[in-house]
């Protein structure tokens, strides 16, 4: 299995070659050069596995320079009761996401049993094992830049902290996060661990990782590696749960499930199209934003225009206007012409936009499964409760906006699976206005925002971050 840039003028590659790497060195993102499919005898032999099994089913057929030991030991040690504890009662510990039926039809999938009670714990656990694993053969050292709009980081950190050869730089927004998810994060004291407050909003956050990542050799120099979802192991990893939650949800794979899928950085939605191209029998793709409506727009017109300025929202990790992964999704719809992906996106980099109804690709987005809609505090807070007052589920406001959007595209006859996103414990705020009530946390968690804080605040600075990365990577 070899991987190519979705902007064709970098090296194709093996596994674990773009495994530390993040960005392609021509500032693409890596993706197969042909997605591996599975039959309809595969998928019927699928059917039974548990997660570890799946994982190791659907992931050997994307890594063949592991051996098939090794990455079935990374994965049987990632993918258990003890990482993922927090399955409730009555369930099955060994379930790590298990399928809540609200009703015949509708599902919403457990995402959120992991470290940090957020669904970014199901990849990122997984790829912490895997950079200590190709550090391991090496003896080399890996200096993680990464960013945040709320539980990508700390689903990093717990996931690194006191990894060998590993340390985290993780810039985060200064406002927009909740005290929940900044607590995860900055209360940890672990020495590998360095959080970098950025005064300014996700996106420039996100767009200082870009520029030191396309600053190669700075990169090489000082081992920078990504966790963000530019990282293909991170996508990758998550499109395993979509195998889990179609099997759940059906009975025959003559059957198509619908997915809906909170989304900000494109992430999350990107590893269903993956799974849906590896021959997943998905009906649709339901991306659901929040007010930062990006990508609802470009699937309602063509029309792709990040904005200049994100909103700050109660579902504050999609606040989020340049989806990263969206490149992936439309490499493919392009039919892989990397001369256009070159073409579109040195007019996002140029501060544009691009409109993809004139050559007729956007009439290929059908074909993808892919649809949309946006959904505002009050369509988010109204959820929370009629969810809680009709199934006695209690949903965080992401997940609401999943399920919002997710019924607007509900179509009889075909089971819809909400992608939960995390415990509403992260985000009380919302909890407390649609519910009037706290929600539980775990015990260990119950302090969490009084325990002291190490976190380092500066400007939105290319240049000193690189001096901050210099300085503490010694």
């Amino acid at each position: 299995m070899k991987y190519q840039s979705t902007r064709g003028n970098a090296p194709v590659q093996t596994f674990t070659q773009i495994l530390l790497g993040g960005l392609a060195s021509d500032g693409g993102l890596y993706v197969p050069e042909a997605y591996p499919r599975f039959s309809s005898d595969d998928l019927a032999a699928m059917r039974g596995m548990n997660y570890r099994e799946l994982a190791f089913a659907v992931l050997s057929r994307l890594v063949d320079d592991i051996p098939a030991d090794d990455l079935r030991a990374l994965i049987e040690r990632t993918y258990t009761p003890d990482v993922y504890r927090y399955v409730g009662r009555g369930e099955n510990p060994a379930d790590i996401t298990p399928l809540k039926t609200l009703e015949p039809g509708l599902h919403v999938l457990a995402l959120s049993n992991g470290p940090t009670l957020a669904f970014k714990d199901m990849a990122m656990q997984l790829l912490g094992n895997l950079f200590e694993y190709v550090l391991g053969r090496t003896g080399g050292e890996l200096n993680i830049l990464g960013a945040t709009s709320g539980d990508t980081g700390s689903a990093a950190e717990y996931a690194m902290r006191g990894k060998r050869g590993i340390r985290v730089f993780m810039l985060s927004p200064e406002h927009g996060m909740t005290r929940f998810q900044q607590a995860q994060m900055y209360a940890l004291q672990d020495a590998n661990i360095h959080n970098l407050v950025i005064r300014g909003v996700f996106d420039q956050c996100q767009d200082i990782v870009k520029a030191v990542s396309n600053d190669l050799d700075f990169k090489a120099k000082h081992h920078i590696g990504a966790v963000n979802s530019i990282n293909w192991v991170r996508v990758a990893a998550q499109s395993v749960y979509y195998f889990k939650a179609y099997f759940a949800a059906t009975r025959s794979n003559d059957e198509e499930v619908s997915f809906s899928v909170p989304s900000g950085n494109f992430g999350n939605v990107c590893a269903g199209h993956i799974a849906r191209q590896m021959g997943l029998p998905i009906c649709k793709l339901i991306v659901a934003t929040n007010e930062n409506d990006v990508l609802d727009e470009f699937f309602r017109t063509g029309v792709y225009r990040p904005r200049p300025e994100t909103k700050h929202t109660s579902s504050p990790s999609m606040d989020i206007s340049k989806a990263s992964n969206f490149e992936r999704f439309v490499f493919d719809l392009a039919g892989r012409d990397a001369a256009k992906i070159r073409s579109l996106w040195a007019a996002i980099e140029s501060g544009g936009s691009f409109d993809l109804r004139a050559d007729g690709l956007f009439d290929k987005v059908a074909g993808f499964g892919m649809v949309s809609g946006s959904s505002g505090h009050a369509d988010r807070i109204d959820t929370i409760r009629r969810v809680h007052q009709t199934w006695g589920v209690m949903i965080d406001p992401h997940t609401a906006d999943g399920l919002k959007v997710g019924l607007e595209h509900r179509e009889a006859g075909v089971p819809l699976v909400c992608m939960e996103t995390a415990q509403p414990a992260k985000f009380e705020d919302a909890i407390r206005e649609a519910l009037g009530v706290e929600p539980l946390r775990p015990a260990e968690l119950a302090e969490l925002e009084a325990r002291p804080q190490k976190k380092h605040v500066m400007d939105a600075d290319v240049e000193a971050v690189k001096r901050y990365i210099v300085e503490h990577a010694r």
